[in-house]
């Protein structure tokens, strides 16, 4: 698998959305490099990416299981948490959930994160 790295950003809730008003009415058009992936805040991404997380995803890069159940039985976390998880991380691109006949197999998509955020925020400007 090779190695994709997942740039994310950190902006308060009200940022983005000035952020995302400025985008639509075409004041502010984001650089190539910005992120695409937001979070709240550090605590957000802290959650999403603890270390019982970072396991799962390596769990899952490493032994490829086909479906939760299995996922279920390897790590011995219950399904109705790891779908919890696995939604959140598909949510963020981290990773894909594809569905299988009657299964959803997960398959990680970023295996390296690049986190960004500052004080500048010139699309907030009106």
């Amino acid at each position: 698998m090779t190695k994709k790295t997942l740039k994310v950003g950190i902006i308060s809730r009200e940022d983005y959305k000035k952020r995302t008003i400025a985008i639509a009415q075409g004041k502010y058009k984001p650089s190539k490099g910005e992120p695409k992936v937001w979070f709240e805040s550090l605590q957000s991404l802290a959650q999403v990416l603890s270390s019982e997380n970072q396991q799962l995803l390596k769990v899952i890069k490493e032994q490829k299981p086909t479906s939760l159940k299995e996922l279920e039985a390897t790590t011995g976390r219950k399904i109705g948490n790891l779908s919890r998880t696995l939604n959140t991380m598909c949510r963020y691109g981290i990773v894909d959930l594809v569905r299988q006949k009657k299964t959803v197999k997960p398959i990680v998509k970023a295996t390296d994160f690049k986190v960004e955020f500052g004080l500048n925020t010139s699309y907030a400007q009106p």
